[in-house]
């Protein structure tokens, strides 16, 4: 003979269940209103539809009374085959390459490597007034990377002290510089979303650009808080990084990828490509929060060494000075006087 499970057993396992399903409503309810090219009335009836089966299934099926007629079963079973149908729709999403894309990411990355020579293809050098107000201009530029010297690591904050943008900038013997960046591709007219970048809503982007265009535009046209810091990696090291921001820009080109909020951004990035270089990199939360990201490089011992992260701070905040310097010519050598690391080789040459 079986004996029925205790009440608080049962219970428990109702509180379990009710839990379970509001997580998945609200996940659906997330996923049909993110992703998908339809209108915001369409979006709202199909979630307002998903929520209204969501929250009706949660209330039978924590009633015990309900159980005993079949109704949370019956009820149940249409809301799994509902959740099964959102999720399988939202999994047959593809990222695409032929969207009506915001001028500032309009255009894809390209590259050809000859030995030493690199011929970058579509560099971004926009002349930013206002956002909304600008000169586009995509330009062909060549690099010697047995001349690459430095690189530095760019984080502007745009979203409080735990969420930064992350760049690197490279330079050149020559004073020449380029910044690479993972971003979302917006298309025209669309705003970026922390939660639409969980739910397929973006896809992503390499951009080479000149820095007087992408530090800028952060710094003095976004109003974000922008610091900086010299990264202590070697020559050798550097020209590997750079050309994997080559490799994942042409594979791009081939197979476009969707953002992703925790996954693929702009931080996961630069691990990445470090760890090809230190495979013992170890996972942090730094990585999701990535406004502490320069504390995660700094106990890597990638920044400059011989201060402390304070002084690194504190001395590579160039807000202020990027303010300043405006589109001035020497806008880069400006941006980086007093920072640690900055006096050698490639920052004190003539402006880009």
């Amino acid at each position: 003979m079986t004996l029925p499970a205790p009440p608080y057993r049962s219970r428990a396992r109702r509180i379990a269940l009710g839990l379970l399903l509001l997580a998945a409503t609200a996940w659906g309810a997330l996923a049909l209103w993110y992703p998908w090219h339809l209108g915001p009335a369409m979006r709202g009836l199909l979630v307002a539809g998903w929520a209204t089966l969501g929250l009706a299934t949660f209330s039978v099926t924590c009633r015990p009374a309900a159980w005993s007629r079949g109704a949370a079963r019956t009820l149940l079973a249409v809301f799994a085959a509902g959740f099964a149908l959102v999720l399988g729709s939202w999994l047959s999403l593809a990222p695409q390459q032929d969207r009506d894309w915001a001028d500032d990411v309009s255009r894809l990355l390209a590259s050809e490597v000859v030995g030493d020579r690199v011929t970058l293809h579509n560099v971004r050098n926009f002349e930013w007034r206002t956002q909304s107000d600008y000169t586009p201009r995509w330009e062909t530029r060549g690099y010697d990377l047995s001349q690459l010297v430095s690189a530095d690591l760019v984080m502007s904050y745009w979203m409080g002290p735990p969420i930064a943008h992350t760049l690197v900038s490279f330079g050149f013997e020559d004073g020449s510089r380029v910044v690479f960046s993972l971003e979302i591709r917006k298309e025209r007219d669309e705003s970026f979303s922390a939660l639409g970048g969980f739910f397929r809503k973006f896809e992503q982007v390499i951009v080479a650009a000149d820095e007087r265009d992408i530090v800028r535009v952060r710094s003095n046209v976004r109003g974000e808080d922008v610091y900086l810091y010299r990264l202590d990696i070697p020559p050798a090291q550097l020209r590997q990084v750079f050309r994997g921001y080559l490799q994942q820009a042409a594979g791009l080109q081939h197979r476009p990828a969707f953002y992703n909020t925790l996954t693929s951004n702009c931080t996961t990035i630069v691990f990445d490509l470090a760890r090809q270089i230190a495979p013992g990199l170890p996972l942090d939360y730094r990585l999701l929060l990535s406004g502490y990201f320069d504390g995660y490089a700094y106990d890597h011992n990638a920044l400059v060494p011989g201060h402390t992260m304070q002084t690194l701070k504190t001395r590579g905040r160039i807000t202020e000075r990027a303010r300043a310097a405006d589109s001035a010519a020497d806008f880069s050598i400006r941006i980086r006087e007093g920072i640690p690391g900055m006096d050698d080789a490639g920052d004190s040459e003539r402006a880009p």
